[in-house]
């Protein structure tokens, strides 16, 4: 009966929609910041006009419902406008018009939010890339993309997408948790953080290890608050996400080809520059391909202190992760060499892990300690009270 009830609701928002599009035409009014008031005022003057010329039973809370949903239509992105706003979402994840996740506190759950189509959620898409100058069709139907806010977007339709559209959203925060916040949650203690404090503030070469969802931005996000304040920093980004309250800071963004295939701009390409504009610091947002090679020759060759993250499970997961961007970007040397780079260039790993219960937990801060028979011998300088 609910379920009834709901697709009725979208099919009277998608009719009211058509109504409320076709009214602003008429009165030639534009989506703008300008006309907020009076876009708001015509909004609903015509979702009141098309329910009573429907003859639809609504209640003042559903016509209230109704007339926000179609301010969101207009101005915002829709259906995902209110999870975009609630603070406590982290991800939000649309599987098709009818299947609709959100991330709270680490744990996954389904939203109440539907679509009323596919061709729903595709408009709700178009908005979000229109100012991006970004292409969503047959011939390209997979799309990275950044809102206003900074949140990071990634889209794929059908063809690639058998069940619809799939969106996923990773919100972005400028209000990153602190030191103090991460210890009242039980996912570090006083002792690790003077330990990353000393590694940080020594000019050690820090990697940050995780898997997806564990911290890794957040962490190098609040160790990098810790690097004097007299040293010039670039952080190298995919997508700008580091807030560094620091008063001397280049921030860089990767860019991607355009619908020619041209004009792309890798991590590697800026780490390269980088080294052009008289860093004390390096902090690349995550590796993922050949911008290990610059990163760990740059680590090596008087840029110490520089912090990266990488995809991985465990500490010894992230050296041989490294070894194969290493061999797959066509570094060519032997193992002992790929090894001597590495645990010459790395002096610190910070592993994180996201608990079952969506808790986030910093496992074990590990430093390499290199020898003539181990070039990856470890010494643990913390270890997390759930792993012991």
């Amino acid at each position: 009966m609910a379920g009834r009830i709901d697709d009725e609701y979208q099919q009277l928002k998608a009719s009211t929609h058509s109504r409320v599009v076709e009214r602003l035409d008429e009165e030639g009014i534009e989506v703008s910041r300008t006309q907020t008031e009076r876009l708001h005022d015509t909004v609903r003057r015509a979702v009141i006009q098309h329910v009573t010329e429907s003859r639809t039973p609504l209640s003042s809370q559903d016509m209230n419902q109704l007339v926000r949903d179609m301010i969101d239509e207009v101005t915002g992105f829709g259906p995902l406008e209110p999870l975009l706003k609630d603070p406590r979402i982290n991800d939000i994840l649309v599987n098709g018009p009818n299947s609709v996740f959100v991330e709270v506190a680490g744990v996954l759950q389904k939203a109440q939010t539907r679509f009323i189509n596919d061709d729903h959620v595709l408009r709700v898409i178009r908005r979000i890339l229109a100012p991006l100058g970004r292409r969503l069709d047959e011939a390209s139907p997979m799309v990275d993309a950044r809102l206003p806010d900074g949140s990071r977007v990634n889209a794929v339709i059908p063809p690639l997408a058998l069940d619809g559209p799939s969106v996923s959203v990773r919100k972005f925060t400028r209000h990153h948790l602190m030191a103090d916040d991460l210890i009242k949650a039980g996912s570090m203690t006083d002792e690790c953080l003077r330990i990353l404090i000393d590694a940080v503030q020594g000019k050690r070469n820090i990697i940050v290890s995780g898997g997806t969802g564990t911290g890794k931005t957040t962490m190098l996000n609040l160790i990098s608050q810790y690097i004097p304040r007299n040293q010039r920093i670039l952080t190298i980004e995919d997508s700008a996400e580091l807030v560094l309250n620091h008063p001397h800071v280049v921030r860089l963004e990767t860019r991607p080809a355009n619908a020619e295939g041209k004009g792309r701009i890798s991590a590697r390409d800026l780490v390269v520059n980088a080294l052009r504009m008289r860093p004390d610091r390096i902090i690349v947002g995550e590796v993922r391909s050949a911008e290990i090679i610059e990163l760990l020759q740059a680590m090596n060759t008087g840029h110490d202190g520089s912090m990266s993250t990488i995809h991985a499970n465990g500490t010894r997961e992230a050296l041989v992760r490294i070894e194969t961007l290493l061999a797959v970007s066509g570094y060519e040397a032997s193992e002992k060499a790929i090894g001597r780079l590495i645990s010459s260039a790395l002096d610190v790993i910070v592993q994180l892990e996201r608990l079952p219960s969506g808790k986030r937990i910093l496992k074990e801060v590990v430093q390499l300690t290199p020898d003539d028979d181990n070039l990856y011998a470890m010494k643990y300088l913390y270890r997390s009270p759930d792993e012991l």
